[in-house]
């Protein structure tokens, strides 16, 4: 059964093995300035180098890109993996609670026949609704933290039978790397504790609760942490998210329904659903509420004959908990919903329907047993058939947000992701303005839109007006935009006067994004043009080679600078060198050090590097230029 597994996972998923990056994808394959050792170190250090701060799974893509760098088929190919592996592990769970060994586990739950659980693993392998965490790379840390939770899990269980400590500390250790990798693992305690009350009808403090204590101040560690950075690092705050606590609970009440419904009705699917009005008093948001506390008040009424669905039901809306609206989740500005929300909390459904599914087919005999079969695999074949199309969504950005769009045609954000997309590929920048504009018209405040319309009106001429315009009220909307302060000192450098303007622009960028490499260059460009702030222009290129010792490009300016300072000759020739390892065909070096060697009187020195630079382009008038001004100067002319 699991090549089984692993084959169907392979098939619905093929079609997106070979998808290049989406959206925000490039926020988690690490970046040039973490791709180092020492961006490993940072990754764990600092909450603002990742875009959130999940040190376990900006380390796994950490370690991928060190063995495929940014080829996007490694990574898709891991999250594949990585879910076929939980669906396997969701099944040899299943068998432990459904096959039990102690008669008073087996009065409870023996009823399950033998091989449920690859039912249940099966429909955790093809349904539709966990295309998205699979197929998009960004969502690994979903698979990855499922991984995790199921393999603490497992081992948490088989330390409720043998209580060794060695079992305990590798339950614990798989279940910090779970939260290391999402923050919606934190379920995990709570949902070991309804399994205990699931199998013994009660939970004892000394047996249940006191081991995971532990495990319980470690999620509302993380979990506070992680509404922090939410908050204050990714920008979960503001108007959009300017809810009452009635609101939220009427939100909470429909989400739990929307999310049911995708399981059992996984049509139609969306990348963007519609961001639902969220009115003080609703007759849809008051009935879904009093529709929950109704099905779990009867679900308890039916406990007394099977704990299983009440256990299942808590499973799920416990699962869903953190995405429910009650803390401000970064992508609730979208969308209310999302199908990588209900990842997680769709393993209780999933495995109460396949015993379901195994009950009623023991049930059965003869041809009736066949036709039940026959039932199964066609459901399982639909469901496969649906993963399968919609993973081939998933290839581009322009594919996932017309197909978004076709289905939810006012989703600002879509129209955002599209603009971007277009801008990127030739001849079609008018394309992604008109997209930029739609999502403008839909949500002015937004300030990414206003940012991307103002990149493609800087690439025009005669727009430049209109770019800084946009830059502005993308600044207006967010004063810590470090890119939008990064282009409008762009777009200043080319206007005579500006440079004041240029260096407090790039100066606040920095002051957001310490790391912003190309907003350091240019910072540095701009205090070395001005003689009495040279200083200043060396300590910023030293910053960037702290970050990127491989460009060839900063270590020759900053040789330039040093060659200009007394006393640094020595440290310019150095940096001078270095450019020409790192880029041999480039020619400003050779001319920069042998003008310093002229300088010195060292003029066959400097001969060699003109005729080098020549060599390498006999088209640089510089060089040339030098070499026969050097020629005239050793003849005394």
């Amino acid at each position: 059964m699991v090549v089984v597994v692993f084959g169907l996972v392979l098939i619905c998923y093929w079609p997106a093995l070979h998808g290049v990056l989406l959206w925000d994808d490039p926020a988690h394959v690490p970046r040039a300035e973490l791709q180092s050792w020492h961006g490993l170190a940072r990754i764990w250090t600092d909450v603002y180098a990742t875009q959130q701060y999940y040190p376990v799974l900006f380390s796994a893509f950490w370690f991928e890109h060190q063995l495929w760098g940014d080829a996007t088929l490694g990574y898709h190919l891991v999250n594949v993996l990585l879910h076929a592996s939980s669906c396997c592990f969701l099944a040899l769970i299943l068998r432990r609670l459904w096959q039990p060994t102690s008669a008073l586990e087996k009065k409870q739950s023996g009823l399950v026949p033998e091989g449920a659980e690859w039912i249940a693993a099966l429909l955790m392998a093809v349904h539709p609704v966990c295309v998205e965490s699979v197929a998009w790379i960004t969502e690994q840390k979903n698979t990855l933290s499922f991984f995790f939770y199921l393999l603490a899990a497992l081992s948490y269980l088989a330390f409720t039978r043998r209580r060794t400590a060695g079992l305990y500390a590798t339950a614990t250790f798989l279940f910090l790397l779970a939260l290391g990798s999402k923050t919606s693992t934190v379920t995990l305690p709570a949902a070991l504790l309804v399994i205990a009350w699931w199998q013994r009808g009660r939970i004892a403090w000394r047996r249940d609760v006191l081991p995971l204590l532990p495990w319980f101040a470690a999620s509302a560690s993380i979990g506070l942490l992680t509404s922090w950075v939410e908050r204050k690092v990714i920008g979960a705050e503001g108007a959009a998210f300017d809810l009452s606590w009635l609101e939220r609970g009427l939100l909470a009440g429909r989400m739990v329904w929307f999310y049911l419904g995708k399981l059992v009705w996984p049509h139609p699917l969306m990348f963007f659903y519609p961001r639902w009005s969220v009115p003080s008093v609703s007759l849809i948001g008051i009935g879904s509420l009093v529709a929950v506390f109704l099905g779990t008040g009867l679900l308890w009424i039916l406990s007394k004959r099977s704990r299983g669905p009440l256990a299942a039901w808590l499973l799920f809306v416990g699962g869903l908990f953190p995405v429910l609206g009650f803390f401000n989740v970064f992508f609730f500005q979208f969308s209310y919903v999302n199908d990588h929300f209900v990842y997680l909390a769709s393993l209780a459904p999933l495995a109460l329907a396949a015993a379901g599914m195994a009950v009623g087919l023991e049930k059965l005999s003869g041809w009736s047993l066949h036709g039940g079969r026959l039932v199964c695999v066609c459901l399982l074949a639909v469901l496969a058939v649906q993963s399968h199309r919609q993973s081939a969504l998933y290839r581009s950005n322009e594919t996932l947000m017309k197909a978004s769009l076709a289905l939810n045609p006012d989703s600002w954000m879509a129209h955002h992701i599209l603009g971007f997309s277009l801008a990127k590929a030739p001849d079609r920048q008018a394309e992604a303005m008109i997209h930029y504009e739609e999502a403008i018209r839909l949500n002015p405040d937004y300030p990414d839109a206003h940012h991307g319309l103002a990149v493609e009106l800087a690439r025009l001429p005669g727009r430049q007006a209109e770019a800084m315009a946009q830059y502005g009220w993308a600044l207006r909307l967010r004063p810590y935009y470090a890119e939008a302060h990064y282009g409008l000192a762009t777009l200043l450098t080319q206007q005579p006067g500006k440079s004041a303007e240029v260096i407090t622009h790039l100066e606040a960028a920095l002051a957001v994004r310490p790391d912003f490499v190309d907003a350091r260059i240019r910072l540095a460009d701009s205090l070395a043009r001005q003689a009495d702030r040279r200083a200043e222009a060396i300590g910023q290129y030293e910053q960037v080679l702290r970050l990127r010792p491989d460009l060839a490009r900063v270590h020759c300016d900053l040789a330039h600078c040093l060659a200009q300072t007394p006393g640094r000759e020595a440290e310019a020739i150095g940096h001078f060198e270095t450019a020409m390892r790192l880029q041999p065909t480039m020619t400003e070096p050779h001319n920069g050090l042998a003008i310093l060697y002229a300088r010195r009187g060292q003029l066959a020195l400097a001969k060699t590097q003109w005729e080098e630079a020549l060599r390498i382009d006999p088209g640089y008038e510089t060089a040339r230029r030098n070499l026969q001004l050097l020629e005239q100067a050793r003849q005394g002319r």
